[in-house]
């Protein structure tokens, strides 16, 4: 499941012997025992022409529908707020249905982009999913928000990046998909937390220099050691914690984790990919979604792309889609190839 906490920290969690924690243990084995059913992504298209041409009339809006669990694991739960709706006074129904307009605005005014589904689809999500329940997921047709622990995890809907990573992994399912296992499913969970750091950015007028690139800012409890879930900065330092560990990513192909845990390892090891974006955002400066996220984008919408595809793979699609758009000799084309090179997964040689 595309869920934005990853099973190796909930079950140091859940595994916890701290009398202080006793709470935060038992959401954590609750939230690791509930299952989720995913609804694989359907698209349906009306269009319609007027002669040859087909007419698009002003920018888009997002058409959102925000529901209510009450803390119950039935979804959809009850709808709460909509488009012609007034603000909720519950705060997590307000911030879910601005996180879903962010997300929107960003990827229409990056990439001309309508809605997840590319057609303008309604954006859907449920807030205070389960008891306690100490994670957020997109289930192939919406977003689901637990409250958290209140000892560890906050609620998740405070959090842009976590919103944006989850309707992310709707994206690339719309596009295609990338199977979810190993490094395919590595580079499934990077893009989303790509698209986390770009809507983050592209809502705070941020540039890749300004940006903090921390995915999940702000969902921990000041009794925790650490910034966030992950950093694509500096993959591996985002935490380091008694109770939670230390932030197990990678960087680099050199310490890849070879693993059965977690669909084998798609939380942890996307950690190299995230890397090489952050290097190939930096090196090009400005805002991260006007060159380094329209090569990603383009890879990921371009049909090229396998859904089994592996890092080698990919960093060859990118480094194809921008020469495409660049050139061969262009500054974006060298910061793609050094920036794989960089993180282990292409050799300086087949780099260059």
């Amino acid at each position: 499941m595309h869920a934005i906490v990853p099973p190796y920290l909930l079950s140091r969690l859940a595994n916890a012997d701290a009398p202080h924690l006793a709470g935060a243990a038992e959401a954590a084995r609750a939230t690791l025992a509930m299952p989720r059913v995913y609804h694989p992504a359907l698209t349906t298209i009306d269009v319609s022409v007027e002669g040859d041409a087909l007419v698009f009339e002003g920018a888009p809006a997002p058409d959102r529908v925000i529901s209510d669990a009450q803390n119950r694991e039935t979804l959809p739960g009850v709808r709460v707020r909509s488009e012609d709706d007034p603000q909720s006074k519950d705060a997590a129904v307000n911030q879910a249905f601005d996180g879903l307009g962010d997300t929107f605005d960003f990827l229409w005014d990056a990439f001309r982009r309508s809605s997840v589904d590319g057609t303008g689809g309604t954006l859907q999500a449920t807030v205070h999913y389960g008891e306690k329940y100490d994670n957020a997921f997109w289930n192939g047709e919406r977003m689901v928000f637990g409250d958290g622990d209140g000892e560890v995890f906050t609620g998740f809907t405070g959090s842009i990046s976590v919103i944006a990573h989850e309707l992310g992994h709707g994206v690339v399912e719309y596009s295609g998909g990338l199977n979810y296992q190993g490094q395919s499913g590595a580079l499934n969970e990077s893009i989303a937390d790509v698209f986390g750091a770009l809507t983050e950015q592209h809502t705070r007028g941020q540039s890749a220099d300004e940006a903090s690139w921390l995915i999940g800012a702000g969902i921990f409890t000041p009794a925790v050691q650490g910034e966030a879930l992950r950093s694509m900065k500096a993959p591996g330092t985002a935490y380091e914690d008694d109770v939670l560990g230390k932030d197990p990513q990678p960087a680099h192909m050199r310490d890849y984790v070879t693993t059965t845990q977690d669909n084998g390892g798609v939380h942890i090891n996307s950690g190299i990919p995230n890397k090489a974006f952050h290097l190939v955002a930096t090196a090009l400066g400005g805002p991260a979604w006007e060159r380094a996220g329209r090569i990603w984008y383009l890879t990921v919408t371009g049909g090229k792309l396998t859904p089994t595809a592996d890092f080698a793979a990919f960093a060859a699609a990118t480094t194809a889609v921008a020469t495409a758009e660049y050139g061969e000799s262009s500054e974006e084309v060298d910061a793609v190839r050094t920036a794989w090179s960089s993180v282990g997964v292409t050799s300086v040689d087949a780099a260059a």
